[in-house]
């Protein structure tokens, strides 16, 4: 039976925040719940929907009001978001403390790697570049140590590359690594303000260190993310694995296209794949083309390198 409720504002301002550009919000959440939406003057009236639509109308409704009382101005891809709930209908959306708002997922992959990271004690994203899967993991490690649920959030990589090693780079431990990190380091700038990441170096709430100083330790009650982990061996990985000790938590980053390794199946990420996958408690959160959320043009240009991929593999040739 068809129902039909009307939210009344008298606030034009959070009115035209709920509504978002051109109702650009509203088209969402029609498209989720079905019905028609449509806003006149304060008002903004759900026809058309069932019991269930009417319930999910209201409490979009509610949280995007509260958003905008707040001085956030909800943009569809986060309505889009919110309409996304998981079977147990906790929210895919990460809140970071003193952040510069919410991160949400904008594919359904990406929703699993969120609900991946908060459910287990070690998590792999694996795709190609700008599908999100570092951003991510940096944004839900900041959400966990500014809340403080995590003591320390630690980021590492394997930094021998080319035939250098740390050794015969200049400058002093951080100065020789920083190259290296300043993607993670990026995502965090994107995500909280640079007063906050200097006052967590300040407190040593952030450490970064090359993967070859990890051996030997025990990293209790930290979150620690492993970023361009397909260029790890086999042994790297499993040391890195087994350094996380109680109340800690992991999150592996890679890439298995872009391996720089002399031998492919020397990679520590694919064998951890092969060898893992069954493991519970490990969670693996693949990611793909469709997930990109950079330029549109990056999308083309990753599909055009897969496609070339495929036609080496299939014993294709190119004209001269």
């Amino acid at each position: 039976m068809d129902e039909s409720i009307t939210i009344v504002l008298d606030n034009r301002d959070i009115l035209s925040g709920v509504c978002g550009a051109n109702d650009g919000n509203l088209k969402v959440i029609e498209g989720s719940l079905g019905g028609r939406i449509a806003a006149r003057g304060n008002e903004i009236r759900l026809e058309g929907a069932d019991g269930d639509g009417v319930r999910r109308f209201r409490i979009l409704m509610d949280s995007l009001i509260a958003l905008v009382r707040e001085g956030e101005n909800p943009s569809p891809e986060y309505v889009r978001a919110l309409t996304k709930k998981d079977d147990s209908n906790e929210e895919t959306i990460i809140h970071i403390p003193h952040g510069f708002g919410r991160v949400y997922p904008r594919s359904g992959n990406q929703a699993a790697y969120i609900r991946g990271m908060r459910e287990n004690d070690i998590s792999f994203g694996i795709g190609p570049a700008g599908t999100g899967k570092t951003y991510l993991a940096i944004a839900q490690a900041l959400s966990l140590v500014l809340s403080k649920k995590m003591r320390k959030l630690v980021l590492t990589r394997p930094v021998v590359e080319a035939g250098e090693s740390l050794g015969f780079l200049p400058g002093d431990l951080a100065q020789k690594i920083n190259p290296y990190l300043r993607p993670l380091y990026d995502a965090m700038e994107s995500l909280v303000p640079y007063d906050v990441i200097h006052r967590m170096e300040e407190n040593r709430i952030i450490e970064i260190a090359p993967l070859a100083y990890m051996r030997g330790r025990s990293l209790n009650d930290c979150i620690v993310i492993l970023d361009e982990a397909q260029n790890t061996t086999k042994e790297q990985m499993k040391m890195f694995l087994t350094r996380i000790g109680e109340g800690g938590r992991a999150i592996i980053t890679g890439d298995i296209t872009q391996i720089d390794l002399p031998r492919r199946n020397d990679s520590g990420l694919l064998h951890a794949v092969s060898l893992l996958s069954a493991v519970e408690g490990l969670h693996f959160a693949y990611l793909h083309t469709g997930d990109v959320v950079r330029n549109p043009l990056v999308k083309k240009i990753i599909q055009a390198y897969e496609n070339e991929v495929k036609k080496e593999a299939s014993g294709g040739n190119y004209g001269s």
